[in-house]
């Protein structure tokens, strides 16, 4: 995966995978601050020309690289970070169930976010 670069862009939730120039993978994700500090993953896309080159579990490695380093958890709703989780639990401790259900509970009241 070298010429793979990810950076955070936090203002608008997305975490980019970045190949020349290009943004050619994202996880968008919102930070939760209630029942207690999370990162909540809802959507990973891959664009089609760049899938099968581990891109999308690079992003969620980061994710929770992220979430490591700020002291939070990641609350995943996305399906394929929650199954990326399910498959490297050394690297990604599960969350909470209180923590699901208050990201669910945002999500449902901000539609307009995703």
């Amino acid at each position: 995966m070298g010429g793979v670069e990810i950076r955070d862009d936090r203002g608008a939730g997305r975490l980019e995978a970045v190949e020349g120039g290009e943004v050619v993978g994202r996880i968008e994700y919102f930070v939760l601050d209630e029942p207690a500090p999370a990162l909540v993953p809802v959507h990973t896309v891959v664009e089609p020309a760049h899938e099968g080159k581990g891109i999308a579990g690079s992003l969620a490695r980061e994710l929770y690289g992220l979430a490591a380093r700020e002291g939070v958890v990641v609350a995943p709703l996305c399906p394929y970070v929650v199954r990326w989780a399910a498959r490297h639990p050394e690297e990604a401790p599960a969350a909470d169930p209180e923590l699901l259900r208050g990201a669910k509970r945002w999500l449902a009241e901000h539609p307009e976010r995703f």
